[in-house]
């Protein structure tokens, strides 16, 4: 089942590829339906393809293996596909580096040579004297283990960072000298859903569950604890930080910068967290709660001592900045630092400073603060676009960040907080001529009334005569917000006369929780009615046509292209489902999926939920005799986030 790859063309929608291809008829494997059937309050509801959440069963195996060979045997006719591959191929072809931080006696970067899977770290001492440090490419002989992130010791001595394999959430984590380069003890193995957080030299914490019981690729798994691993070692000696003594879906622990607190977070899903605090100076000090229930995100990005800066949508659904004293940290004695405004805050500390990042109709604004809380400046940006960065440690005398758009490679910006100069550090030399193209943004009606923003981006001296290929992308949901970025990918589609377009649909965070709450549970439809709605636009202003319209997604915007595509069929031409959540009756019965409950709710939590989330899930609603678009779906096998089942079962059911 490696590197599955899942295809589902119905013959019946399927026209040609261009004007010189051909109808190609499909003719799918026969998948075997069971006789399961389940009892949500009084309704019965089949799930024939059960079956296919066994991901270890030679039959899922088998039933995979024949899905790709149709897959595999249409892509191979595809005409122009060799043509598109070599201009990715040429494009992708140049050299990045990202911005250099300190460690130690070393300064640190990424470089990736052009076209290696995954980038390279290097370092250069004082002399200027460059070498490699960390090569992931030579993890494993057939490039399926990542690196998955990695921390410094405090005085950069030590590094421990983590690795997955064949994409998935487990990890293990490596610990090295990173003088001599040298590994220095055993592997620290089944950690998940974790950062590793340093305290001092000695030892660090990270976060993960119980292996579960059958496949840990699908298997529920829901207690998540900290752990503290002390150098010198074994790993079953790591004591239980947080966490054995209620069951949190989410934990997390790191240090601040001076060594003094330990601060951790607890949720149950994907919004609103406990906070609690630790004094790492005195020995056995108590864990103290600052924030003891999950209605409020909450993180402390800062401290001056016992003063701590502590980010919050407490009371600001677009976030504000307060601060405490940590010896009476309740939210009671919060005082604004920076108080919540009509636009989302993102903020980041470095050199002394506090950056607000602002998102303003999903472009982004960044004012720079004291610690006094007197706003130094607003800085000026290339463009309209998205702005990243401006972290760093607080005695850092120039910090980076990256700056991107739909039609801008992402640059790296050298920035001095002291005088707030910029400069380009890093510009990548790709091959496509920005200036050749347009991107605007506009404000559509959804189906309630609703305004919409979106993004629309094409070549220059596009003739709006509803004929223009498009894809309209889309996700619209757990607070994440589509702000404009650079993709090698959409650069080759938009090269070739397509448009690309991104509406900011409820359920992301562009607006702060209000929007999106108002994509959540029972009003999930609004995400889909928003996406319909974007795709009425462009065909009401004539970029496109049904005819010439694709509608792509992954993860939860895989369930925005399945519940849209099985909704409004005759809307889009083809439809590309990537790792979708597609089984909504099931999905948090699979590894962490519980925890998505305060965006979808569960079919458990009531007779009126079940009946609105069957409404909606793609896998409960392909109708027969429906013409569907050309559909592609796509899956990880070691996709132990959205399992593959959900992909299965869907592409089954077409």
């Amino acid at each position: 089942m490696k590197n599955t790859f899942l295809l589902m063309a119905l013959s019946a929608a399927m026209t040609s590829f261009g004007q010189n291809q051909k109808t190609t008829t499909m003719k799918y494997p026969v998948t075997h339906k069971g006789e399961t059937v389940d009892l949500y309050f009084d309704t019965k509801v089949p799930d024939p393809y059960r079956w296919l959440e066994d991901d270890k069963s030679a039959e899922t195996g088998a039933w995979v293996k024949a899905q790709n060979k149709v897959t595999y045997d249409y892509l191979a006719q595809i005409p122009f596909r060799d043509v598109l591959k070599a201009r990715m191929e040429k494009l992708w072809n140049y050299e990045k580096i990202g911005a250099p931080f300190i460690e130690g006696n070393f300064t640190y970067y990424y470089k990736n040579n052009g076209l290696q899977n995954q980038s390279v770290l290097y370092r250069k001492d004082a002399k200027g004297t460059e070498t490699i440090f960390l090569d992931p490419n030579t993890f494993s002989k057939d490039g399926t283990t990542s690196l998955g992130g990695l921390d410094f010791s405090k005085d950069g001595s030590k590094v421990a960072y983590a690795i997955s394999e064949g994409g998935s959430d487990w990890r293990k984590v490596i610990i090295m000298d990173a003088i001599t380069q040298k590994i220095i003890e055993d592997t620290i193995v089944d950690v998940k859903f974790s950062g590793v957080s340093w305290k001092g030299n000695e030892g660090f914490y990270y976060s993960s569950y119980d292996k579960p019981k059958g496949s840990e690729l699908s298997a529920k798994t829901d207690q998540h604890k900290l752990y503290f691993h002390k150098l010198g070692t074994p790993q079953k000696q790591d004591q239980i930080i947080f966490g054995a003594d209620q069951k949190r879906r989410y934990v997390g622990g790191g240090v601040t910068e001076d060594n003094h607190y330990l601060v951790i977070t607890a949720s149950t899903s994907t919004y609103g967290n406990e906070l609690y605090i630790q004094d790492l100076t005195t020995a056995n000090s108590p864990i103290v709660s600052i924030v003891d229930n999950f209605k409020s995100d909450n993180s402390i990005i800062d401290n001056e001592g016992t003063k701590l800066f502590i980010e919050t949508d407490l009371n600001a659904p677009n976030k504000r900045i307060v601060t405490v004293d940590v010896k009476n940290p309740k939210p009671e004695n919060w005082k604004d630092f920076i108080p919540e405004t009509e636009n989302v805050l993102s903020p980041t500390t470095g050199g002394g400073y506090i950056f607000a990042n602002y998102m303003k109709d999903a472009v982004s604004v960044v004012k720079q603060y004291d610690y006094s809380g007197k706003m130094i400046r607003e800085i000026q940006l290339p463009a309209l676009g998205t702005a990243g960065g401006f972290g760093g440690k607080k005695k850092e005398k120039t910090l980076y960040y990256s700056f991107t758009n739909y039609v801008s490679p992402g640059t790296i910006y050298s920035f001095e907080p002291k005088s707030g100069k910029s400069a380009v550090y890093e510009k990548p030399k790709v091959d496509f001529k920005s200036e050749d193209y347009v991107s605007k943004q506009v404000f559509y009606t959804s189906k309630d009334g609703t305004k919409i923003p979106m993004m629309i981006t094409y070549k220059k001296g596009l003739k709006l005569d509803g004929k223009n290929p498009t894809m309209l992308y889309g996700y619209g949901g757990f607070n994440v917000s589509l702000t404009p970025s650079f993709s090698i990918a959409n650069a080759v589609w938009m090269e070739n006369g397509g448009v690309y377009a991104v509406p900011n649909l409820r359920g992301g965070g562009e607006y702060g929780k209000k929007w999106h709450d108002a994509g959540t549970k029972m009003q999930k439809q609004n995400v889909f009615d928003d996406f319909i709605a974007a795709a009425e636009y462009l065909i009401a202003q004539k970029y496109t046509s049904s005819s010439f319209l694709a509608v792509r997604g992954g993860s939860n915007g895989g369930l925005l292209v399945g519940a849209t595509m099985t909704q409004r069929p005759d809307l889009m031409k083809v439809a590309l489902p990537a790792v979708g959540v597609m089984d909504m009756l099931r999905y948090h019965t699979f590894t962490s999926g519980a925890g998505w409950s305060y965006d979808y709710g569960t079919s458990q939590d009531s007779k009126e939920m079940f009946a609105y989330i069957k409404g909606y899930s793609p896998v409960n609603n392909v109708k027969q005799g429906t013409q569907y678009p050309a559909t592609m779906v796509t899956t990880g096998d070691h996709d132990d986030r959205v399992v593959p089942a959900h992909s299965f079962k869907f592409a089954a059911e077409l």
